[in-house]
């Protein structure tokens, strides 16, 4: 059964928080830093959404999280522990990303593929062990690709190809999981099925996370906290209801919108037109 959002979220001692602090992030390709922030915190065993317009900063944010990007200042820390001082392995088996660009043999199945998410939990030599199938069946079947199994990757259709990169992360079996818009090229149901899937792995094991996503709405639907960025900075963070206002819509995304707060699945966004275009 599927927890509501609604219930807030669940108490998992065990369960740790990511954070950011004093971050100043840039590429090689820029002169000045295109993510400046204080401070930014993925709460321990909630499920937090960072939203914002495109170019806002969301993605250079969570790659930097993961410890793919290293900032220019500042320090990211996995339940107090800064993420640049742990053994690689050490904490592919307590942070899982799943980015928006994947790079794999089109021979692979999508089993074959999910088994891939097992390497941080075997040594050099050691051979799959019955944990591991385990932990790739449940991965399937949360992801839903029971079906395509045995279907190598270059017979997959985009959303299908997502799923599979899903299971492959949820293979992984991390405390914090990071996604980098898990429902790009899926329909409405499977877009649902994922975040209901994000959902239950949060509220049954306490799973820490943090997820990019466009669709506002969604985000206020599932997630614990949001994380508005615009700019390259966080504009306002909290509880959904109190995020998600007509007048973040207007000055950070730049439409014109009403806010139903009262919605019982989370604020429900209507949009009327887009500023700034006349």
């Amino acid at each position: 059964m599927q927890s509501d959002p609604a219930d807030g979220p669940a108490d998992h001692p065990a369960a740790i928080e990511l954070r950011g602090e004093d971050l100043a992030i840039s590429y090689p390709t820029t002169d000045e830093p295109v993510v400046e922030c204080k401070m930014v915190l993925l709460p321990a065993g909630e499920v937090t959404a960072l939203v914002g317009p495109n170019g806002s900063g969301k993605s250079t944010l969570l790659k930097t999280m993961a410890d793919q990007l290293a900032p220019d200042a500042g320090q990211i820390r996995l339940d107090g522990e800064r993420i640049q001082s742990l053994d690689p392995k050490d904490l592919a088996r307590r942070l899982g990303l799943l980015s928006q660009e994947h790079d794999s043999p089109t021979s692979l199945t999508v089993e074959d593929l999910v088994y891939h998410g097992r390497y941080p939990h075997r040594g050099v030599f050691e051979s799959l062990d019955e944990t591991d199938r385990r932990a790739v069946n449940r991965a399937i079947g949360l992801a839903g690709v029971e079906d395509l199994r045995d279907t190598e990757l270059k017979n997959l259709s985009g959303g299908q190809k997502q799923l599979a990169w899903i299971a492959m992360t949820l293979a992984q079996e991390t405390d914090v999981l990071l996604l980098d818009e898990p429902t790009t090229h899926l329909d409405l149901h499977h877009q649902l099925r994922v975040m209901e899937v994000i959902r239950t792995l949060n509220r049954e094991q306490g799973v820490t996370v943090g997820v990019v996503l466009h669709d506002i709405g969604q985000a206020a639907r599932f997630a614990d906290t949001l994380v508005a960025m615009k700019a390259g900075e966080p504009y306002d963070w909290g509880p959904p209801r109190d995020v998600v206002t007509e007048e973040l819509l207007s000055d950070v995304f730049q439409v014109e919108a009403s806010v139903d707060s009262n919605a019982p699945t989370g604020p429900h966004v209507a949009p009327y037109r887009a500023l700034g275009d006349e």
